[in-house]
């Protein structure tokens, strides 16, 4: 037990040390997390026993993928759920059918590049959903659409998985069982999610402590029930997320959950590390790297086509494909499981670690830098670009008419605005770069056009000189500010609102112009201020309170339940 608890110690302060280095040095802290783990593992061998690291860090992915769970509308995931599941599962194929191919010409054997080819095709779940929730992307187009694209992958990795652990005496009725236990786990989680939860946890939630527990029990609960079908644990935490996410709870289980995630995710990424064995790979430094391209440029070029082929601009695509480059920690379990079945060698299950852990530090960066990235490839690939313009040429409604007001991003804060543009009889139009709003938006019968406002061609559309007003609640600074730039040389009397997610960014457009920056935090306190200051009367108050009933309802129907982190 005392070595259990040094092992454990060890790692979380050496993990606390190389995150301090990670924030003095601003680096992405993940990469620095595994190297500490290759340092207490393969380098030193402080960490003897890994066992108990390792379990840790399964429990790290269950929490994450629970939390998930709990965050995820799936409603919301609608609009994108074409691309998601068609697009999804076009990728997985085209990816894992040509790494097959080079692993073949490369001399694997058969069984061998089944889970190369594998071990590449999936994106890992874990990585990608938490660089989008550090930077508030989960609810923006391209997260939406990254994550419809993960869930469609763990759905298969659920099943490949399954079926790879009975490939010795694998048939038809193998396949049919893991069908049905994985349909028959699904439909208790309905049904527990639609009558047991709502009224267990409307008692749990008298009491914060029991509120927790509870949580945290029923996650377990569907990891067990999982586990005892063949499935993985982590899956059965998401499931149970997902049974809870239409609680009136849920932000509250998040918030006292997500201590918890950031722990063990901690312990995953050390662990990572301490797996690596650099003296097995041998002469096989040529197929890693050759692994490392499939992963890190065929899989994202293959995503970005797919994109662009559903008619999604550039950017949104670039963005859902560099997201995505790189392998799942499904892959690791898939080799792991391979390795003990005999299916694969350790050099095979070592390029794998490596795999992971030079592919998800490159997402850390990928990430962090990704505006400069985009900037510097957007020549190259504004191939993709003709290939959207082919899907999406048609889709704008009276763009070309005369407006005196435009709005750039019809998402939560857009939809009030385009509102309040009928009610006032204005001449507008609508500027978003997602086809199924602006499909959406012509149904109605409201001018639109589809782009990016940080394209040129869309600038240029734009007749400055006749603009009074522009409302903008796209979240790119860079983009925001090309905005300002071109409106203020085109006409200097046009008014600029632009929406700022932080106070520093909003100095930024004052002083490169705005007239006006709302920061959507920071209103609801002046809201509620003037609310008081203005409504003298209880009457008053409850008559604001049926409107404001009348409207979420109206914003519910619409899919509009959470706050918004960027355009629709």
């Amino acid at each position: 037990m005392q070595n259990v608890f040094f092992e454990i110690g060890i790692v979380i302060i050496s993990a606390t040390v190389f995150a301090f280095i990670a924030r003095l040095l601003r680096q992405p802290f993940i990469p620095l997390y595994i190297f500490a783990g290759i340092l207490l593992g393969p380098v030193f061998h402080i960490i003897q026993n890994s066992d108990i690291i390792l379990f840790m860090s399964e429990a790290g992915i269950a929490f994450l993928l629970f939390i998930i769970g709990l965050e995820i509308d799936i409603r919301r995931l609608k609009d994108v759920g074409i691309v998601s599941s068609l697009g999804g599962l076009i990728q997985m194929f085209s990816v894992f059918t040509f790494s097959f191919i080079i692993a073949l010409l490369i001399g694997f054997k058969h069984i061998e590049s089944i889970y190369i080819a594998l071990v590449i095709a999936f994106s890992s779940t874990m990585i990608v959903v938490k660089l989008l929730s550090d930077k508030k992307q989960i609810d923006t187009l391209h997260g939406r659409i990254i994550i419809g694209i993960l869930l469609m992958q763990d759905i298969i990795a659920i099943f490949v998985l399954s079926i790879l652990t009975t490939l010795g005496s694998f048939s038809f009725m193998t396949l049919v069982y893991s069908v049905l236990s994985g349909l028959f786990v699904f439909l208790i989680a309905y049904l527990a999610a639609k009558y047991a939860f709502p009224h267990i946890f409307t008692f749990a939630a008298k009491s914060q402590e029991l509120l927790f527990i509870t949580a945290v029990s029923a996650s377990f609960l569907f990891s067990l029930l999982f586990n005892i079908m063949g499935f993985s644990i982590a899956v059965g935490a998401f499931v149970a997320g997902v049974a809870l996410a239409n609680l009136p709870y849920n932000i509250e289980i998040v918030g006292k959950v997500k201590s918890l995630r950031d722990f063990f995710s901690v312990v995953f990424f050390v662990s990572l590390g301490m797996e690596l064995t650099l003296n097995s790979i041998g002469g096989m430094w040529p197929h890693f790297l050759i692994f490392l391209l499939l992963a890190v440029i065929f899989k994202p070029l293959v995503i970005l086509f797919i994109c662009s082929f559903f008619g999604y601009k550039i950017r949104t695509s670039f963005e859902t494909s560099i997201s995505l480059a790189q392998i799942s920690e499904f892959s690791l379990i898939i080799v792991a499981q391979g390795l003990l079945m005999g299916h694969v060698s350790q050099e095979i299950f070592s390029i794998t670690v490596l795999l992971a852990i030079v592919t998800i530090a490159l997402t850390s960066y990928y990430m962090k830098f990704e505006e400069s990235i985009y900037s510097r490839l957007k020549k190259y690939i504004g191939i993709f670009d003709r290939i959207n313009k082919e899907k999406t040429y048609s889709l704008e409604y009276q763009a070309s008419m005369k407006y005196k007001y435009v709005l750039v991003g019809y998402n939560r804060i857009g939809y009030s605005v385009v509102n309040m543009f009928r009610r006032a009889r204005k001449k507008f139009l609508v500027i978003d770069f997602n086809p199924e709003t602006i499909r959406m938006l012509i149904n109605e019968k409201v001018p639109c056009l589809y782009g990016d406002i940080g394209d040129t061609e869309i600038i240029e559309r734009l007749d400055f000189k006749g603009i009074r007003v522009i409302v903008s609640t796209i979240p790119t600074v860079k983009d925001s500010l090309l905005l300002i730039r071109k409106a203020k040389e085109s006409n200097k009397k046009i008014v600029l609102i632009l929406t700022a997610s932080q106070i520093d960014e909003a100095l930024k457009y004052y002083d490169a112009g705005a007239d006006y920056v709302l920061i959507p935090h920071l209103i609801g306190g002046d809201h509620v201020s003037l609310m008081i200051e203005n409504m003298g009367s209880i009457k008053q108050i409850l008559e604001h309170r049926l409107r404001h009933i009348e409207e979420l309802k109206k914003r519910h129907s619409l899919h509009m339940s959470h706050p918004a982190h960027g355009p629709s």
